[in-house]
């Protein structure tokens, strides 16, 4: 009888975000003696909100070798259409529902072009970009729609001391990460985009888990936007712009591979973290919004570039879970640098 060796490594890199965000945090309190204000600081948490939402759902594609370059376009469609639709019903259920239906319809039928038509993502999502943003400037006139009400509360609200928005980041922190190292759709994602063609063969339903990804990235994206409008109590039909760079930049940061296949819930948390602060302090201590453009644009580069020269020359480390049958699953948290195939003793 023949016994499978385990195989470990320390993967130092999996905890160098969060060492980052420290020093970022760190070198933030020096810089503007603001930072640190109670005030600020809940600011910054209801920014962040936003952003990880999204960068949620970027990871959740990333991982399973796709892209969303729409996320900033459909984010303000459906903001704007659930305050319509509050405004027109004054039923703050329905006017939720609306924006994560638009979001929602808006990614699935991103990933029927993607999945069914074999159409790649940065193609897809480019154009339901100028889709989305175009539906909420007609819908819209142009004009932002303003007096929302109660609607507010989404986005400004606190129960106690807490933004109502982290409470509902943390829970969809939790939701996340549970489906992505907890069930079979989970490590369905990491195998798609860690080897499409070796996920197929072992029977995953390639194109079912595409769909669900868009899904679950269209649920998100149909949150953030609803927080957002409730956030700055209007809804804008031109928000959004730039913020799918955001949302795939923090996941990138906090170490997911743009290859797919790699990245954890923590991690993209840290990196959105991380873009938080930063444009927090570049506008404390005055640095221009061009500049910041610039910096953020640095940062892309310098993470994706690292992604690459990480893995370039690595022997591949596989971690293999047996199943009830005593084939082989990819784990949802397996940091392999190469996909794993399913073997059999």
């Amino acid at each position: 009888m023949t016994m499978m060796p385990k195989l470990k490594t320390l993967d130092v890199s999996r905890y160098s975000i969060f060492i980052i965000l420290a020093v970022v945090f760190i070198v933030a309190s020096f810089l503007s003696p603001n930072f640190l204000s109670p005030f600020n600081l809940l600011n910054v948490v209801r920014q962040v909100a936003v952003i990880t939402i999204l960068a949620y759902g970027a990871m959740t594609l990333i991982i399973g070798g796709m892209i969303d370059l729409s996320a900033g376009a459909v984010m303000a469609f459906a903001g704007v259409s659930s305050v319509m639709v509050y405004k027109q019903t004054d039923n703050l259920l329905l006017g939720v529902l609306a924006g994560i239906g638009v979001g929602v319809a808006c990614n699935l039928a991103s990933a029927f072009v993607v999945a069914t038509l074999k159409t790649p993502a940065f193609i897809v999502t480019l154009g339901m970009m100028l889709i989305a943003r175009g539906a909420v400037l007609e819908i819209t006139q142009g004009q932002n729609v303003l007096q929302l009400g109660d609607f507010i509360l989404i986005g400004q609200g606190n129960m106690g001391w807490v933004p109502l928005s982290a409470l509902i980041l943390i829970a969809i922190t939790i939701i996340i990460w549970y489906f992505m190292n907890q069930t079979r759709y989970g490590r369905s994602v990491y195998a798609v985009g860690g080897n499409e063609e070796a996920a197929r063969a072992a029977g995953i339903a390639v194109e079912r888990v595409k769909y669900q990804a868009f899904l679950v990235n269209g649920v998100l994206v149909g949150i953030a936007g609803i927080i957002f409008m409730s956030r700055v109590n209007a809804g804008l039909p031109n928000a959004g712009v730039g913020y799918e760079l955001q949302a795939i930049t923090a996941p990138i940061i906090g170490g997911t591979s743009f290859s797919g296949g790699v990245g954890t819930v923590a991690g993209t948390l840290a990196g959105a973290l991380i873009v938080g602060v930063l444009g927090n302090i570049m506008n404390l201590v005055g640095i221009g919004s061009y500049i910041q453009q610039i910096v953020m644009g640095l940062i892309i580069v310098v993470a994706v570039a690292y992604d690459v020269f990480s893995k370039r020359g690595k022997v591949k480390t596989t971690i293999l879970k047996s199943d009830a049958k005593g084939g082989t699953l990819p784990p949802a948290q397996q940091q392999s640098q190469q996909p794993a195939t399913p073997t059999h003793q």
